[in-house]
């Protein structure tokens, strides 16, 4: 019954995130991957994820901790599934390698038990030229390690930037992090092109939004990345639950 209830919930939730300013790509969820682990957790009514990243977890630059993209998650996603508690923590920062979360996952990943894993990864390790060997081995050796501890996993790319495409070879760090996904079998959330899209269409450029607008241009950018996030999950639950 409960099942039932949450299939039919999951054919209004997609419109309700939705926001016409967030557009996404027409293939965007072509590749989303079912979540089971979350699945199961929504119809026990309390949902645990646990958000890995650098820098952009912690939402610099906004109006506060509120409008970070994983604060938003959290609300986005109650509401996308009202009756059920959503938990949101954070782990990482500034200069946070894919490295140091193969360490927080050892810990993390047992003490809250979440659902669901979202790792953003590779901005760091692009930034800095890291090895890109070492990086595959570490995203394979931390994405077994969240199947292992009974969760789901998206993961993440790079936020795009203009400075950053200058002065890294972002390609060979993006194919890495595909790869990473396929061979693991999970989401991979395009970020670095939705948010290239977002700067052509002309809706959010913030490396060119005056210092005047630019906290309220993150707090938008945050809230979008947010949605599109929770429509992922959204599609993700309502992929296992056809299955």
């Amino acid at each position: 019954m409960r099942a039932c209830a949450l299939l039919l919930l999951l054919l209004f939730a997609g419109p309700a995130l939705a926001d016409p300013r967030c557009a996404l790509p027409p293939d965007f969820l072509a590749g989303t991957r079912p979540l089971p682990v979350t699945t199961h957790a929504l119809e026990s009514r309390t949902l645990r994820v646990l958000v890995l990243g650098s820098a952009s977890v912690t939402g610099p630059g906004g109006s506060g901790p509120d409008t970070s993209w994983p604060a938003r998650l959290q609300v986005l996603l109650a509401e996308a599934f009202p009756g059920h508690t959503v938990e949101v923590a954070v782990r990482g920062g500034r200069g946070v390698t894919v490295q140091d979360h193969l360490a927080l996952l050892r810990a993390e990943a047992t003490s809250l038990a979440p659902a669901l894993v979202i790792w953003q990864a590779g901005t760091v390790e692009a930034a800095r030229g890291a090895d890109l060997e070492e990086m595959g081995e570490a995203l394979q050796a931390g994405l077994d390690r969240i199947r292992r501890r009974g969760a789901d996993a998206i993961l993440m790319e790079m936020q795009w930037s203009r400075f950053l495409r200058a002065n890294a070879n972002v390609e060979a760090y993006r194919d890495k992090l595909r790869l990473a996904a396929a061979g693991a079998g999970v989401t991979l959330f395009r970020r670095w092109e939705l948010m290239e899209g977002w700067v052509d269409v002309g809706f959010l450029d913030i490396e060119r939004t005056p210092a005047g607008e630019r906290r309220a241009a993150v707090d938008r950018l945050n809230d979008c990345i947010a949605r599109a996030l929770a429509l992922t999950v959204v599609d993700g639950v309502r992929e296992a639950q056809l299955r």
